[in-house]
């Protein structure tokens, strides 16, 4: 028969940033434990507010399946005498098994022939087996951080209060800490708190509507969307879009409902991103903007409770905000009585990292590098890459960016403008920060991308100098982030640069700060990017083999690197692909066990064969040279193709390890010659073809 399990996990607010991942681990965990089990079940669904995680299955087996498990004994030749008759050592085993010597069972294992015994093991209730695993399943969840209460053993996000758990409509019985479990839950915290009695899932759903708690994330996600869609319409604007907020706000209610809140408009003089950083970062106000995507001076408050007065709530959210926004207004003001250029030496008093020094230092090398960068790429940005790189951290000592962190580079493209810098400067200063996050934007600019690589690049090397290594748990420096924004930035501009030279200078302007040996931090850096790439472009779906295939020879350009991988990712969805990277592995395979080497002598040649293969090679090597030089490898490879035939009918036709020397070192100079042009593109040896 069919079942369904319902269980609610109610506890004190959970923050809204843990609810969403602790719903998708839920759902794996629990999955992975049902098939472990032997339990079947039909769909799994999890929901949540900040009071409650809920798990619902259905269509659960009553039982679990039955199975079978072998258990091996002693080694037949231990087992059994010269006439096949079981020893002691039989005897001795079936009778720990409950069995006669006769019910054993020969099975061959990796280690020979032993003795065994298969016994039927019958599956339990699922009601009895769910009341001794949900307890540590529900201790498994993960949370970024967790706590106990009271003198409880349990970890969890936040102290549990209730335990919902009916299998079919009956309890299934378990106790974490002092709490059983039962067949009650609670409605909204301040508009329904009273306790009722579940039945089933679909009764737990309208209970829970009617108790003003809207458990689905998606439904409420919905109608926030819905009430301040309204709200902005009635006074003719609309909501300025924010993913990240709207799924902020939807973890942080069970009922929400919208409030438009209005605030002076002599506000709106500062600077966009202030005016929604004070309404979004502490009070989750979302923006509400016209036509034209300018400011209104209107703002939206979500709330979880229907106003008793609607005009009391208006009014204290528009206190609230009007405090924060003179707060902007006065650091702003404050903030311009320092000339923007001075605070380069503020940042003398700013530690970046006790053992590679201030921001101040920081600053001073890698302005270097990003000068080094625009006279390699674009020598005509030297001096805005420059003066970007030394104004780009003076921000952090504003106290417009000590109140608002996320405005950091926001601010100093402003204060530089204020201060009459070049437009450029100031863009480079906001883009040195991107990308902040994965799939965040790019630097638009060149003279953002130098200063970006430049300060990600010391950061990366510096911190792998005094030995503060990423490791499977902890990347404090976020050097993963810190490396992936320089990877996506040199394949987006596909800057023609030597990634080990970078390095290299790098550490020389670390002189004095880094611990460990030089050579050991630049090749663990190069690895450290090496991964990067690889992760990057598997991402992206670029296949394993072909990534492999051209870092293991070429990874130091990596937008070079990137050309080939493209190309090769393209020639194997041709038929022509597979026989070809079997033919270079073949030649691969006998390269490798002799000494090729020399000239190939037309003269020496005994088979049509050879003298066939080695026209096509001569026929295409100068146009593919020249291809691979000016880096079309696609074409390079089309063009390669040709050599397909030819290879497979020297292999099929041509003994190349033959016992007359001369021969043979012709043969192999000639498969030497072929493999040598394939790897100016990539190890074919390396692509996988079964």
């Amino acid at each position: 028969m069919a079942k369904e399990l319902l269980l609610e996990i109610g506890t004190e607010e959970i923050p809204s940033g843990f609810v969403p991942n602790a719903l998708k681990d839920m759902k794996e965990l629990i999955e992975k434990e049902l098939k472990n089990l032997r339990i079947g079940f039909g769909q799994i669904k999890t929901l949540g507010t900040p009071r409650r995680l809920v798990l619902y299955i259905d269509h659960m087996s009553d039982k679990q399946e039955d199975t079978y498990i072998e258990i091996i004994g002693p080694s037949k030749k231990v087992a059994l005498d010269q006439n096949g008759n079981p020893t002691k050592a039989a005897i001795g085993f079936a009778r720990a098994q409950g069995i006669n010597p006769s019910d054993l069972q020969q099975v061959s294992t990796l280690k020979g022939e032993y003795l065994a015994v298969r016994k039927k093991e019958t599956g339990n209730d699922t009601k009895r087996v769910l009341s001794s695993i949900l307890p540590r399943f529900i201790a498994s969840i993960p949370f970024p951080k967790s706590m106990r209460w009271g003198d409880s053993s349990i970890r969890f996000a936040r102290p549990i209060h209730w335990i919902l758990c009916i299998f079919n409509g009956e309890i299934v019985p378990f106790k974490m800490y002092n709490i059983e479990s039962g067949d009650h839950s609670f409605g909204h915290r301040f508009m329904s708190p009273d306790q009722f009695k579940v039945q089933d899932f679909n009764h737990y759903i309208k209970h829970l509507r009617d108790a003003y708690v809207i458990i689905d994330p998606i439904e409420r996600k919905d109608k926030i969307k819905e009430i301040i869609s309204q709200a902005a319409k009635a006074v003719s604007g609309k909501v300025l879009e924010d993913d990240e907020l709207l799924d902020d706000v939807t973890y942080l209610l069970e009922y929400p409902t919208a409030t438009l809140g209005r605030f002076e408009e002599r506000f709106l003089n500062l600077p966009r991103e202030v005016m929604i950083s004070s309404m979004r970062e502490h009070q989750k106000y979302f923006s509400v903007v016209d036509d034209a995507d300018r400011l209104l001076p209107y703002f939206i408050a979500v709330n979880n409770t229907l106003a008793k007065d609607h005009g009391i709530v208006v009014s204290g959210n528009e206190r609230v905000l009007k405090a924060r926004l003179s707060d902007a207004r006065f650091f702003f003001k404050e903030d311009q009585k320092i000339p923007f250029p001075e605070r380069v030496y503020h940042l003398k008093e700013v530690v970046f990292q006790s053992e590679l020094g201030t921001f101040y230092e920081k600053v001073m090398r890698f302005q270097k590098m990003a000068e080094c960068l625009a006279l390699e790429i674009k020598p005509e940005l030297k001096e805005i890459s420059k003066k970007a790189a030394i104004l780009c951290k003076a921000d952090l000592t504003s106290g417009m960016v000590g109140e608002f962190p996320k405005l950091q580079g926001i601010m100093g493209r402003e204060y530089a403008l204020l201060s009459g810098e070049d437009v450029e400067v100031a863009t480079a200063i906001y883009e040195h920060y991107l990308p902040r996050f994965s799939g965040d934007i790019l630097p638009s600019t060149h003279a953002g991308a130098f200063v970006s690589i430049a300060d990600k690049l010391d950061t990366v090397v510096g911190c792998f100098g005094v030995g503060l290594i990423p490791t499977g748990t902890s990347d404090p420096y976020a050097l993963r982030r810190q490396a992936l924004g320089i990877v996506n930035i040199i394949l987006d501009k596909r800057y023609p640069i030597s990634l080990k030279k970078l390095i290299e200078i790098n550490i020389e302007y670390l002189n004095g700060k880094i611990s460990r040996d030089p050579v050991m931090v630049k090749e663990g850096v190069l690895e450290f990017f090496r991964l990067r790439l690889q992760y990057q472009l598997t991402s992206q779906g670029y296949s394993y083999d072909i990534i492999d295939a051209v870092l293991s020879l070429y990874f130091d350009d990596l937008a070079d690197s990137f050309e080939r991988i493209k190309a090769l990712q393209e020639l194997k969805n041709q038929p022509d692909f597979k026989p070809l990277a079997i033919a270079f592995k073949r030649a691969s395979n006998i390269l490798s066990q002799s000494s090729p080497g020399g000239d190939v002598f037309p003269s020496l040649f005994q088979d049509s064969m050879e003298d066939t293969l080695f026209e096509a090679y001569k026929e295409i090597e100068e146009y593919v040279v020249e291809l691979i030089s000016k880096k079309r490898y696609l074409e390079a490879l089309i063009k390669m193709v040709q050599l397909r035939k030819p290879v497979d009918d020297f292999f099929d036709n041509v003994m190349v390890m033959v016992e007359d020397e001369k021969t043979r070192k012709n043969r192999l100079a000639i498969l030497a010659e072929i493999s040598g042009l394939f790897l100016n593109i990539a190890d074919f040896s390396k692509i996988i073809t079964e």
